[in-house]
């Protein structure tokens, strides 16, 4: 079984950073041998995916935590993607209740029109389980300024489990849905002393990597004080506390999950996108 492989097409998040697209916003893409899912795709996922060689059109699931436009303004498009122009019922779209439903804060994201096409619509609630191709998915437990949010967990049958945060603050008892994840991707928006209500700082994951012990942490979602401070920097003093191997994930970057965990970083590219940004 060839492993999974993990493309960060954006490690960006937060306000600033999407306006200015100081990092991409376009999100994960995970790939399997039958699997294709669009993890949060923020604004750049459609126009992203191309210029990396990823075809949205093959996409077989696409999640979206929460609704805040950094992680779900391309959804619809993508689905339109996804279901061959509209012409076909297909895929899952697995979505928090407020991004399907709204909520007292947030509106719906995602139109019914949008909604109606996909094979399976999951309403992502903590600890719902289902299935994509060869994939298990639980959703876990997020607490953030969408009271919806979640993150998700993915169970693999030959290489263990993989996990993303999603935007949530640290809370008692996060560290059991991570438990026993080999690969852990942390929303760190916020460097070291900058805390901000629902979001994680370089504190809150060294706290969640201590109770989870991941072979390998990964930081994305990235705001504008972690930028102008160095995500390589607090990544490493999340190492140094914890000792284990923790990285700033990259635009571009790539993590191949198998019997090995092994992080690709991005190719320099010259296209016309990275040239204007």
């Amino acid at each position: 079984m060839a492993p999974y492989e993990i493309v960060f097409l954006g490690t960006g998040g937060g306000r600033f950073t999407t306006i200015t697209q100081k990092r991409r916003t376009a999100g994960i893409r995970v790939l399997g041998e039958n699997l294709n899912i669009h993890l949060d795709p923020g604004p750049g996922a459609l126009v992203y995916s191309i210029s990396e060689g990823l075809d949205p059109q093959k996409l077989n699931a696409i999640f979206v935590s929460h609704s805040h436009p950094d992680h779900y303004t391309d959804a619809e498009v993508l689905i339109e993607a996804m279901t061959r122009g509209m012409t076909k019922k297909r895929g899952v779209l697995a979505a928090s209740k407020s991004v399907l439903k709204g909520n007292d804060v947030c509106e719906p994201s995602i139109s019914k029109y949008h909604q109606q096409m996909v094979e399976q619509l999951v309403e992502a609630f903590p600890n719902t389980h289902f299935q994509v191709a060869d994939l298990a998915v639980s959703t876990t437990e997020a607490r953030h300024t969408d009271p919806d949010a979640v993150g998700f967990r993915f169970e693999t049958r030959e290489y263990g489990d993989f996990a993303y945060t999603s935007d949530t603050q640290y809370f008692e008892g996060i560290g059991k849905y991570y438990k026993g994840v080999r690969l852990l991707m942390l929303c760190v928006m916020r460097p070291a002393g900058r805390p901000w209500k629902g979001h994680m700082t370089t504190e809150d994951a060294i706290k969640i990597v201590e109770e989870t012990r991941p072979e390998q942490a990964v930081l994305t979602h990235l705001g504008m004080q972690m930028i102008f401070q160095g995500p390589t920097r607090e990544a490493k003093i999340i190492e140094e506390k914890t000792g284990t191997p923790t990285v700033a994930a990259t635009d571009g970057m790539r993590v191949l999950f198998g019997e090995k965990i092994e992080v690709q970083t991005a190719k320099p590219r010259q296209g016309q996108l990275d040239k204007f940004f």
